[in-house]
């Protein structure tokens, strides 16, 4: 069984044991219990429900692992002949969860 939920802008395919990292959620303690009610998708074997949006009544349930940030990303901007050069540095703040059940 998986879903495909949608969090932080983005969509991720998921089952039940899988550890993920995801844009940064607001609860702050780890060892939290999220729902993620956003299920795009919902397939069990040959049965496959799909959401239109969402799935009614459909929610995935993930206990936070951590809270931590990114690697950094370095954005360089030059211009070439002019002088121009610009080094910016950018971590992004992440969440990791790991999906305990998947509830239809």
């Amino acid at each position: 069984m998986y879903a495909i939920i949608k969090t932080g802008g983005k969509q991720y395919k998921v089952e039940e044991g899988l550890s993920l990292v995801v844009e940064k959620l607001n609860e702050d303690e780890v060892g939290q219990e999220v729902i993620l009610d956003q299920v795009l998708l919902l397939a069990d074997g040959d049965k496959v429900t799909v959401g239109k949006p969402i799935v009614e009544g459909a929610k995935v349930l993930a206990t936070i692992v951590t809270q931590k940030r990114a690697p950094k990303v370095l954005v360089f901007k030059k211009k070439p002949k002019k002088g121009y050069k610009k080094l910016q540095g950018h971590r992004q703040y992440v969440t990791e969860i790991k999906v305990t059940k998947i509830d239809a």
